[in-house]
């Protein structure tokens, strides 16, 4: 091992062990080594691993259970379910939102983008928007709700990309799994109209018309909020 690089392996120190066992299991999680929807190794291999009692990790991975991370489920053994605490404190909060509170906040995230990406957006984004938004238009036409919220939720969440701000990015891409909840539930009394609002929506960002673009995205969902 090279000087100043970690071993998540060493043996913990006695003083605050269930704290050092806390980091070390979200470590874990958060670098992908226990995947998301993954089982995570036993009690009795996690002691032998880290060098700590079964008490320390029984207590260690409830607060992890707590924080939103990991689901026991009995007779099966412990599952990750999240990789981001505020992914998953965002998503208990998000699921408590009366409609009228999700369109609103859409509404506010995804003008924003909008833009944002009209100002920022490069040619590579483009191509990917215009791909995407034609790929909505014909996967509306199956009438699965779920496949029509996935296919919507790429194009929005491509124009965030668009707006290449990784901060914004990982903020919206927490509560996509909320939007999807709620898209479900959505029908356009119009849909010639809506496709051709997305497809103006495409363009404005293209265009680099940053006004146009975030007016887009209020034609959009200006008929759910009445």
């Amino acid at each position: 091992m090279n000087p100043g690089e970690s071993d998540t392996r060493r043996p913990m120190r006695r003083a605050g062990l269930i704290d050092q066992a806390v980091e070390r299991f979200r470590d874990e999680v958060v670098s992908g080594r226990w995947p998301v929807g993954d089982r995570i190794p036993t009690e009795t291999d996690l002691v032998a691993e880290f060098g700590v009692g079964r008490n320390t990790v029984r207590e260690a991975l409830q607060s992890l259970v707590h924080a939103g991370l990991l689901r026991r489920e009995q007779g099966r053994g412990t599952f990750v379910i999240s990789s981001s605490e505020l992914t998953s404190t965002l998503e208990r909060q998000l699921a408590g939102g009366s409609r009228r509170h999700y369109l609103e906040l859409r509404l506010a995230l995804d003008s924003t983008a909008a833009s944002l990406a009209a100002s920022s957006r490069s040619e590579a984004d483009v191509e990917l928007l215009r791909e995407l938004r034609d790929r909505r238009a014909s996967i509306w036409s199956t009438g699965d709700r779920d496949q029509r919220a996935g296919a919507d939720l790429d194009l929005h969440r491509s124009i965030v990309a668009a707006t290449h701000n990784p901060l914004y990015l990982q903020l919206y891409s927490s509560m996509l799994d909320v939007f999807a909840v709620h898209m479900r539930d959505e029908e356009h009394e119009d849909e010639d109209a809506a496709h051709r609002r997305h497809h103006e929506l495409v363009e404005a960002i293209a265009e680099g018309d940053a006004d146009r673009a975030a007016a887009m995205v209020a034609a959009i969902f200006g008929p759910f909020m009445h």
